[in-house]
């Protein structure tokens, strides 16, 4: 067994799989060429692999080509089949098979949901005490889920009076909803049922009018909101919203004093927030500010005053106070904290007698606490909350009610499994634990160090990592297998919290690390805008240049460096191995967007116009030259690629599924190399890919037998930990 794993894919490819039948398929799929020519801007580019397009994902032609893909993958991942199991159950032997949330009041109730053991859904559940055994279950989502192959629950919204549940269903992971209706005093479904929604409600608060989001079924843009009455057929449903920039998102919500409902307005560089009383259902969404390009801003509500988090004049944003009535006049609007350079406000949590205001600072989340006096708070009698750890992730958990001196927040790091502490504002840093993420199989976090570091891009700034190994199988002389994960885009930064997943690395001496690379907003607004249009080149070389630092200093090993990334960390990872392939020695890229000028020129394409300012309009010729520079698509040549592992889902509504076919068959055909490069496309799931608790987990361990079998690894788990793990594990029965 050690040997089998010590033989690369390839080298189980080469030598014929002669443990498979004669059925098995060991000889990849070769895609047929069909050229199709797109000519802009003076540019022609000629697409082989156009036709693999199927907007209806009927084509016989194209299942048969992704279904000969999957034959394929699944034999050459024949010899790890074995590993694959172990490590899916090492995952789910990690999980608490009795997960549940920590209780939230709102109302009347105590809001929570639980797993029972071996479900795959949650059951979502009430009580008017908690220590009373006489528990209302809202919803059975296990029931709801039955019969399945996909299902997805969007959002669960429950009426003021708390008489009713509305809650969203997508069965086929295009992110279309349907939403339904119940009745809580019987249990029974209601006849209401409203379909093409984006899966969330907004109540008034009269328990008669709701208020939701319908997509677009082609673009699936939300675009409409309409005001829904209980009792009434979703075609007597009243407009009382059309976004008609398709540039925009939009969403619902409502202030925390539940007197304001919020509609949300946002593209990648500007924002609107129109409120409407709670209170009267048929009148008009107002906008706080009319929207005006490139100014973004976010409002919360406490009494009269509205409290903007504003980017005017401020790249990190800063925060103003405004009364209701003066809010679209900004000469009225007065500074609460002003702008910093070093510093980015995130978040405000306005409670009746204490504001919470989340920054990151130096990539370091910090949350400062201010009590109110009079009708200001006072910002020089504020406070800290303290954490340890040198890399962390912190943030606002559920707070139902205005009307509270308590502060939630939960609270993870590399080493700390996710916490939830309850925080008395009246005594400073005095915080009860209510509940910590359970690991099971002896799980110690001692054992495991975290590190956050800086190192020099080429350009001379420094990009934050965070690293994470087990102390005992780490040596800093170059010899361990290092996997590293990116994403950056979209200013979304990949938080360094915890995973249980990782320990199934971390216990086999590979090293974790999250290079932070700009797109993110890590350091700032200053960091995303310098990794997005123009500035996007910067990610990939952010990407590269940490691989070279971290190997240079004895992090990992160069000839074993791993990396993954997903959708735009999918084109991350597509861009590396063009500009870098010697860097990487295996590649897992997971519903990637690499055919990034043609989707982009193409609005008939799911959310393809709500991201010109992430990437730019092909259209005008400086975005097209530019992008064309880096599409890993269009950038595919003939030279040595790492081993590569490719995954999609045919019902992906955020990257399409033949973006990730058409590259995969341009790789085949050009790569000079003979490491393994496997598609794997999911014929039930979309771009989150399976569904439930446990199913899940299945990709992650494919993509971990797929590294860890070609390190040749999987003979250096720790065997007191393996035992451990295997005795805690009680196997599964996943329903």
């Amino acid at each position: 067994m050690k040997l089998l794993f010590a033989l690369t894919l390839s080298t189980v490819m080469l030598l014929g799989c002669t443990n498979m039948t004669s059925k098995t398929q060991t000889t990849a799929p070769k895609a047929e060429k069909i050229p199709h020519s797109m000519e802009l801007h003076g540019e022609t580019r000629i697409d082989d692999y156009y036709w693999m397009r199927d907007d209806e994902r009927k084509d016989p032609k194209i299942i048969a080509h992704l279904n000969a893909e999957n034959d394929y993958t699944k034999a050459q991942f024949q010899p790890y089949d074995a590993l694959k199991k172990k490590l899916f159950e090492e995952l789910i032997g990690r999980l608490d098979k009795d997960e549940s949330s920590v209780p939230y009041f709102w109302h009347n109730h105590w809001y929570y949901r639980y797993y029972k053991a071996g479900f795959e859904y949650p059951v979502v559940a009430r009580k008017v005490e908690l220590e009373s055994s006489d528990e209302l279950v809202l919803l059975n989502v296990n029931e709801r889920a039955k019969g399945h192959d996909f299902y997805g629950l969007g959002g669960i919204s429950v009426s003021p009076d708390e008489s009713k549940l509305v809650f969203g269903e997508d069965l086929l992971s295009r992110r279309i909803y349907t939403l339904y209706f119940k009745d809580l005093s019987t249990g029974e479904l209601i006849e209401d049922q409203l379909e093409g929604t984006d899966g969330h409600v907004v109540w008034a608060n009269d328990n008669q009018h709701l208020f939701y989001i319908a997509k677009d079924p082609q673009t699936l843009l939300g675009y409409q909101v309409f005001r829904h009455k209980l009792g009434t057929a979703q075609t007597k449903d009243v407009l009382v919203y059309e976004e008609k920039d398709d540039t925009f998102y939009i969403g619902l919500g409502k202030s925390l004093d539940e007197t304001s409902i919020a509609l949300y307005a946002e593209s990648t560089i500007t924002s609107e927030v129109s409120m409407l009383d709670a209170n009267a259902a048929l009148g008009e969404f107002k906008p706080v500010l009319p929207r005006e390009e490139g100014h973004e801003y976010s409002v919360s509500k406490l009494a009269d005053s509205y409290y903007i988090l504003t980017n005017w004049q401020a790249s990190n944003f800063r925060l103003m106070k405004v009364a209701v009535a003066k809010a679209a006049d900004k000469q009225a609007w007065q500074d609460v904290i002003g702008h910093d350079e070093q510093s980015r406000i995130e978040d405000v949590l306005l409670l009746d007698q204490y504001m919470a205001v989340q920054t990151r600072e130096r990539g370091i989340s910090r949350i400062h606490v201010y009590p109110l006096k009079g009708q200001d708070f006072d910002m020089t009698a504020g406070f800290e909350l303290k954490f340890n750890d040198p890399a962390y992730v912190v943030g606002f958990d559920v707070n139902a009610s205005q009307q509270s001196d308590k502060l939630r927040v939960y609270y993870s790091s590399p080493t700390t499994p996710e916490s939830v502490y309850e925080y008395d504002l009246a005594e400073p840093n005095q915080r009860e634990l209510l509940k910590q993420e359970k690991v099971l199989g002896g799980f110690d976090g001692t054992l495991y160090q975290a590190e956050r570091v800086f190192v020099n891009a080429r350009d001379g700034k420094e990009i934050p990592v965070t690293l994470v190994y087990r102390k005992d199988m780490f040596n800093k002389d170059g010899t361990n297998p290092l996997y590293q994960y990116g994403y950056g885009s979209y200013g979304y930064t990949v938080e360094p919290d915890f995973s249980s997943s990782i320990l199934s690395l971390l216990d086999r001496g590979i090293v974790y690390s999250i290079a932070h690379i700009r797109g993110s907003e890590m350091l700032g607004r200053g960091w995303y805008d310098d990794g997005r249009m123009l500035n996007k080149q910067n990610s990939f070389n952010d990407f590269v240049d940490v691989t070279e630092a971290l190997t240079a200093q004895g992090y990992g090993d160069k000839n074993k460096v791993v990396a993954a990334g997903g959708s735009a960390g999918g084109l991350l990872m597509g861009g590396v191995i063009n500009q870098a392939p010697q860097s990487y020695f295996a590649v897992a890229a997971h519903v990637p967007f690499v055919d990034v000028v043609t989707t982009m020129l193409d609005e008939s394409i799911p959310l393809t116009t709500n991201e010109y300012d992430e990437w730019g309009n092909p259209n005008e010729k400086v975005y097209f030259d530019y992008m064309l520079s880096y599409a890993p698509y269009d950038n595919v040549v003939a030279q040595s690629y790492p081993h590569l592992l490719v995954t999609t889902g045919l019902h992906d509504s955020q990257v399409q599924y033949f973006e990730p076919a058409k590259w995969v068959a341009k790789l085949r055909d050009m790569k000079t190399d003979n490491n393994v490069l496997l598609f794997d496309t999911d014929m039930e799931a979309g771009h989150g890919g399976k569904s439930g608790r446990y199913r899940q987990y299945e990709d992650k361990a494919q993509e971990y037998a797929f590294f860890i079998g070609l390190l040749g690894l999987d003979s250096r788990l720790d065997s007191s930990l393996d035992s451990g793990l295997d005795k805690n594990l009680d196997k599964v029965d996943v329903k």
